[in-house]
């Protein structure tokens, strides 16, 4: 249950999907490509429930930019479309104290914000840290404003710090500082080796490591993009834009079949709840099997020594039980 302390996180960000053939609407990308920009919105439910679901997905020319904030208005609406009614109170309006917005620096834009904060919406965006403000970190005294990051798991980490800049300068933003990963290219304005990143947030919690850990988890969402673009976003068959938006809902809606399979059916802590799609593929949908009947019964039958027919059967089985359940009035629809 999604509360103001421990909201449901929405990511929303934008891709490139390649085409070879010319499409209704398919235009030159930034990378030099061509093909579709879709912006998509998905529901991160936390590193030990599963991969998340795509909650929308709205194809796009591309050559439209990822920091639109139209864009993110658009798919932000969509999704909240299809948030349940625990997001809403008896007249319709969102709670959305309940509801985190999470997006890279393309989502940093004003008009997006205030789109935001105009719903009510906890937001956590990474910003583009101007030159000048760069050069201000330099005087922060490190002993007296500076703490440890914390690690996805919690833990602290003994080579990158993270401060709330609104102790020192005038801007409503964190600074995290750490050393350069190998192979990262220095810039002019790397403060004494280490990479400065900043992030805007409105959230009341003062902890500054753990917002700044929450938000770098967003890093989660780029495996959802690639995870969806297995399941069918990333080859869009038609030349009708329109077509191939349905395309996208279908595979929006396979991914999410799996998905949900990974947070109702699995046992909790399996180690399926985390497969990429691919896995399922490759380690359970081409499994082969025959089913046959007999006493006005069908029954499956799987080779004994299959590396997953023991999931299978736990799926089944929890399947069967989701279904029980609703049937005596326990789930609804």
């Amino acid at each position: 249950m999604a509360t103001p302390a421990n909201p449901l996180v929405i990511d929303i960000d934008a891709s490139l999907v390649h085409v070879h053939s010319d499409k209704e609407n398919s235009a030159g990308t930034y990378k030099g490509g061509y093909g579709f920009s879709p912006m998509i919105a998905m529901a991160d439910y936390g590193k030990a429930h599963g991969t998340g679901e795509v909650l929308a997905v709205q194809l796009r020319p591309g050559n439209r930019g990822a920091n639109s904030a139209a864009s993110h208005i658009e798919v932000l609406n969509q999704a909240l479309a299809q948030l349940p009614d625990d997001f809403y109170d008896e007249h319709g309006n969102l709670y959305g104290e309940k509801i985190l917005v999470r997006t890279d620096s393309a989502g940093s834009s004003r008009e997006f914000l205030h789109h935001l904060d105009s719903l009510g919406v906890q937001f956590s965006t990474s910003y583009s840290l101007p030159v000048l403000k760069e050069r201000f970190i330099r005087w922060i005294d490190e002993k007296k404003y500076w703490e440890p990051a914390l690690t996805a798991d919690g833990d602290q980490r003994d080579d990158a710090r993270v401060i709330d800049a609104s102790k020192v300068i005038e801007l409503k933003d964190y600074l995290r500082a750490e050393p350069l990963h190998p192979g990262a290219k220095a810039t002019l304005f790397d403060t004494d080796g280490n990479r400065v990143t900043a992030f805007l947030t409105n959230s009341p919690r003062c902890n500054v490591a753990f917002l700044d850990a929450r938000h770098r988890a967003r890093g989660r969402c780029e495996n959802r993009i690639k995870t969806l673009k297995s399941a069918g976003l990333g080859k869009l068959p038609y030349w009708s834009f329109t077509a191939n938006q349905a395309w996208a809902d279908l595979a929006m809606f396979a991914l999410n079949l799996v998905s949900w399979l990974q947070l109702a059916v699995l046992p909790s802590g399996h180690e399926a709840s985390v497969w990429d799609l691919k896995r399922w593929r490759y380690r359970l949908f081409s499994m082969a099997g025959k089913v046959v009947s007999g006493g006005r019964q069908r029954r499956l039958l799987i080779p004994e020594k299959a590396p997953e027919a023991q999931l299978l059967c736990q799926l089944q089985e929890g399947i069967g039980t989701l279904f029980q359940r609703w049937r005596h009035g326990e789930l609804t629809a």
